[in-house]
């Protein structure tokens, strides 16, 4: 007889489970014969012909046939489903089939979770493969979709019961049988009705579980457009129906991944963006479009994100709050974590949970309980953090889309940002106790573990949230924007204009602000810990753009700076996304700042220090650029200042003598050009060809170019390479053309970053482009005629 195909993760969508090694199932035979039933059928549903379901063999050959093969009469029964089934069916005979069915295959469900927690090597579900070989998957698709078709005038209904029974078979059968939920995503109708499902509370949970399986394997994002009275359908949603939604709709806002690492070259963004204007707004753009057009959905969404877990359901509906947990996590996970607390509370005699054998009679496999049992603590806990996962990602891609002000200005009236720094303490920063629940096979310091997902998300979306926007000072209290004002005054500047249109009613409450209590937990942080890149980068995002001496001295007085040091110098930091994210926020911090260098210079007081420092900025540009071009520009400023601190300043501080050196930048210049090629560019190493620019820019405002590129062309030459650098650095130019001429939102960041006109980037680059071989300015002059290979379309290679 023919092998059974592996089995699939839950819809192969979620991508969370391994798949089983294919076996073959003892009792079935050998190898294939001619006149295999199963075979047969598995070409027939391959190509739509011949044998395709359990209809078009009689139930006596099929009753037969199950003594020998041990089919548990699921072909039977398909048969008598399709007969009770039909259009002018009242359907209670149908449900009554459906109930026999649905325990054969919840069993072998629940038994893959579980036998894929073992990591066993041969898993067989026979069940869920026989019920999909006979039909039994697109039969119950038929049932499902009976209420579009009209008789007479009139649609069919079927009950929500009904509905629910045959969701729950689908969704086993998508765990057990391979290929099955890829079928069920190519039917864009079959999809789309899904979600009417979800108007009733009795089958939302179901729906909502298997549509995200099937969105996960979709080849074709969704539009949700299409999807029938969206807005009344979402409107209508409880706080929890919405935050079980918010998993559904991650899938359908954020633009998709190919996977392949040659999609996120810039070249291939921007002649995707070059299709993309053709084609117009993207589903995902679409569908970010079609949600915020939904009266009170971001309203909504805050008020979910910023919910105290005590203000969440109550106790009384116990069950309703267990059946979520299922929609949460692969049921095996549900168990173990629920199994934990139990017993957690059960030592404790606080509360009473009796767990069902597999196969028992209580709906849906869920724990029994008395009306007296309270909700453990440490379970509401982490069902808040669920929640507030998937509603904080919505919320960063929707901070992320062509709607940013929109959202910006929504969110910012919704009191987002206070009713989060209210909730840091005890919810999204708290501390692990013993008991805290984590996900199966990892521990609380594990990526996967939800405590730390919920920060990380969180952390994305401050960073968000702060990026180039004016709102990012919502992130304070009243009185630190006072300090900020204070900051000014003392320094005779100006304040900035965001600080004084802030609005006062929507800042954080409390002693401390959000940014500051970021800034607490940071320094706190163990060397090891993953989150120091996310909350680098969220830190960073406040002071990107352009640059604000009150905004660096409110984190200098709170010892940002020497933090960040001892992190780089004294725990020499090995990995490279905290070394860079380290680096950027340093550049950002000390850019233009006198007081930024002096205490830098009162930190690594020792060559030794200093060396160290230099072996991290020089062990990878790609990750220490940014540091060298703000460096690097806040030289220049100073130079040309007449102020006895800024004079003092550049007689003593280490870092500002040694990027001084002209053989330090002839260095840098050279490695920053070498390291990157057009076809290699991508939104984390274009840096390095603007830090090279800069150095080049200053130069040019020195009436040095042509010194540095004659220096370039030596060093070319002693690496014995004539000609191969500065062919690539002309070539990384005409990119630069292309890429930042057409993208307005570059050239300010561009422009705001360095203080340089974007004027000045653009006729220096010209200058340097100019195919005149007489100029003294151009590359094509340092080039000799044998070497020159400057024409090369960027598609080649």
């Amino acid at each position: 007889m023919a092998a059974a195909p592996a089995a699939a993760g839950s819809g192969a969508g979620r991508g969370r489970r391994a798949a089983a090694t294919v076996a073959a199932w003892g009792g079935w035979g050998g190898r294939p014969r001619p006149g295999n039933i199963l075979l047969q059928l598995r070409q027939g549903q391959l190509t739509g012909r011949g044998l395709v379901r359990a209809v078009q063999f009689t139930e006596t050959f099929l009753a037969e046939r199950d003594k020998q093969s041990k089919w548990s009469g699921i072909p039977q029964l398909l048969l008598k489903l399709y007969a009770t089934s039909h259009l002018h069916s009242d359907f209670i005979e149908c449900q009554n089939i459906l109930k026999e069915i649905s325990p054969l295959l919840s069993m072998e469900a629940m038994a893959f979770v579980t036998e894929e927690r073992k990591l066993t090597q041969e898993t067989t579900y026979p069940n869920t493969y026989i019920f999909d070989l006979f039909g039994g998957v697109d039969l119950l698709v038929e049932i499902l979709m009976r209420p579009t078709i009209s008789i007479r005038g009139q649609k069919l209904k079927i009950s929500d019961e009904m509905s629910k029974d045959c969701l729950s078979i689908l969704y086993n059968t998508c765990v057990c049988t391979e290929g099955v939920t890829k079928r069920l995503a190519e039917k864009n109708d079959f999809v789309i009705f899904l979600f009417t499902l979800m108007t009733s509370k009795k089958t939302f949970l179901q729906t909502a579980t298997l549509i995200e399986d099937i969105l996960g394997v979709k080849k074709e994002m969704i539009r949700l457009d299409e999807v029938p009275n969206l807005s009344s359908l979402v409107s209508n949603f409880d706080q929890q129906q919405l935050a079980n939604f918010c998993r559904i709709l991650a899938v359908t806002i954020s633009e998709m991944d190919t996977g392949n690492d040659d999609k996120h070259t810039l070249l291939a963004k921007n002649a995707q963006q070059k299709k993309s204007l053709s084609l117009g707004p993207s589903a995902a753009e679409i569908n970010q479009a079609a949600l915020l057009s939904i009266p009170g959905f971001v309203e909504r969404l805050c008020k979910l994100a910023t919910r105290k877990v005590s203000e969440s359901t109550g106790t009384a509906s116990f069950l309703q709050e267990l059946e979520e947990w299922y929609t949460w996590l692969d049921n095996a996970l549900v168990l173990d974590a629920l199994m934990r607390v139990a017993n957690e509370e059960s030592e404790h005699n606080q509360a009473s949970i009796v767990f069902p054998p597999p196969g028992a009679s209580e709906e849906n496999g869920l724990p029994h309980t008395s009306t007296r049992t309270q909700l453990p603590q440490s379970m509401k806990i982490m069902h808040e953090i669920m929640y507030k996962l998937e509603v904080l990602y919505v919320l960063c891609v929707l901070l992320m889309g062509r709607q940013r002000n929109q959202v910006h200005r929504m969110i910012a009236e919704f009191k987002l940002i206070p009713g989060l720094n209210n909730l840091f303490d005890k919810l999204i920063w708290r501390k692990h106790s013993a008991s805290a629940l984590v996900l199966h096979g990892h521990n609380q310091n594990c990526d996967c573990s939800p405590d730390i997902t919920l920060k990380i998300q969180f952390l994305r979306l401050l960073q968000s949230f702060s990026d180039h926007h004016e709102n990012k000072y919502l992130l304070l209290n009243n009185q630190e924007l006072n300090e900020l004002s204070a900051i000014s005054l003392k320094a005779n500047i100006p304040e900035v204009d965001a600080v004084l249109n802030t609005d006062r009613s929507l800042v954080c409450d409390g002693k401390r602000g959000l940014l500051t209590r970021l800034l607490q937990v940071m320094k706190k942080e163990p060397a090891e810990s993953s989150f120091r890149f996310w909350q680098a980068r969220a830190v960073e995002s406040f002071l990107r753009g352009t640059t604000s001496y009150a905004d660096q001295m409110f984190l200098l007085k709170r010892g940002l700076l020497e933090h960040i040091l001892y992190c780089i110098v004294d725990s020499e930091c090995k990995s490279r996304d905290v070394l860079q994210s380290y680096f950027d926020l340093l550049g950002e911090l000390m850019k233009f700042n006198v007081d930024a260098f002096k205490r830098f210079n009162k930190y690594i007081n020792t060559d030794a220090k200093f060396q160290v420092f230099l072996k991290q900025i020089n062990s990878s540009l790609v990750d220490s650029n940014m540091l060298v071009r703000c460096v690097t520009l806040s030289l220049d400023r100073f130079e040309n200042q007449v102020d006895m601190k800024v004079a003092e300043v550049l007689s003593e501080c280490r870092l500002l003598a040694y990027i001084s050196q002209v053989p330090t930048q002839m260095s840098f210049l050279f490695r920053l050009i070498n390291i990157i090629h057009v076809q290699t560019l991508t939104q984390e190493n274009v840096s390095c060809l603007n830090t090279s620019l800069v150095i080049l820019m200053l130069a040019r405002r020195k009436e040095r170019l042509p010194l540095y590129l004659r220096l370039l062309q030596r060093m070319e030459h002693s690496k014995k390479y004539p000609g191969f650098l500065l062919n690539n650095f002309h070539n990384l130019l005409r990119f630069w053309q292309q890429h930042y001429l057409h993208k307005d939102k570059d050239s300010t960041c561009l422009e705001n970053s360095s203080c340089i006109s974007f004027s000045y980037w653009k006729e220096t680059v010209s200058i340097l482009l100019n195919p005149d071989r007489q100029s003294s300015s151009a590359l094509v002059s340092y080039i000799e005629e044998p070497y020159m290979d400057i024409d090369r379309d960027f598609t080649e290679e």
